[in-house]
């Protein structure tokens, strides 16, 4: 007996194809999911515990006319550094290798996790974005440059101010400027306003990160993580899972 996928399946799987091809997820994540996150720590269970909880809050619900609605939360998702990259490079030459060992936060599974919760919400069908900042950041501020009056900046901002979801890799990697200051605020704080949740990571602390991107824009990014009923912010290390692999 052969079976024939319905015109509904094919149509959504058409469209969930569209969505994972949008959402520019980087090359060297494109397997990566709940099912093969490493969970040899504390840190990386309690992780992948709140990603967890975290998917569950969205839903894809029916208006009384028959249309999908979609049910997003309002709250951003934020894994950070306990001691920053920032505040290492500030530590004197001999502190800063027993430091860093034992605050380590570098390759324990952050963007791993954040991908793996991007591919759920692009299959139940939410739009995703995922940029990685040092390379978005450096995008935005040559389409600044580019004396188009605003087209490319536009054009590169648009997608991210929109989509349903923002995951933002490594947030606060880019050096510290003026313009990039406000760059992030004019995102963080446009999504703050509508309400639109972001993944992030960063390898900088609550206060270093604060440093790179801005005060108003990390106090809308990380207090949009939390409130009386649930937290989604948690302060993370551990082994360096590369480094294990060669060692």
């Amino acid at each position: 007996m052969q079976e024939y996928a319905t015109f509904c399946e094919c149509k959504e799987q058409k469209a969930w194809k569209r969505r994972f091809k949008q959402s520019m997820i980087p090359d060297e994540f494109q397997k990566a999911n709940f099912e093969n996150y490493v969970t040899d720590t504390t840190y990386q269970r309690e992780m992948k515990k709140m990603a967890a909880d975290y998917v569950n809050l969205f839903r894809i619900g029916t208006e009384s006319e028959g249309r999908k609605k979609k049910i997003i939360p309002p709250y951003n998702f934020g894994l950070i550094a306990s001691v920053g990259e920032q505040r290492l490079k500030e530590l004197p030459t001999a502190d800063r290798a027993e430091i860093k060992h034992q605050h380590n936060n570098f390759g324990i599974g952050k963007t791993h996790l954040q991908v793996a919760i991007s591919k759920l919400l692009l299959k139940a069908g939410f739009n995703v974005l995922v940029v990685s900042d040092a390379v978005y950041i450096n995008e935005l501020m040559q389409a600044k440059r580019a004396g188009d009056e605003g087209e490319q900046l536009n054009r590169l901002l648009s997608p991210a101010l929109e989509a349903d979801v923002l995951v933002w890799d490594d947030i606060g990697k880019s050096s510290w400027t003026e313009a990039r200051e406000t760059m992030y605020y004019q995102i963080i704080n446009e999504r703050y306003r509508k309400q639109k949740p972001i993944i992030f990571n960063s390898n900088e602390d609550r206060g270093t990160l604060a440093d790179k991107i801005g005060y108003a824009a990390a106090s809308r990014l990380i207090g949009q993580c939390s409130d009386e009923r649930y937290k989604f912010l948690m302060d993370v290390e551990g082994q360096d899972w590369r480094l294990k692999k060669h060692g």
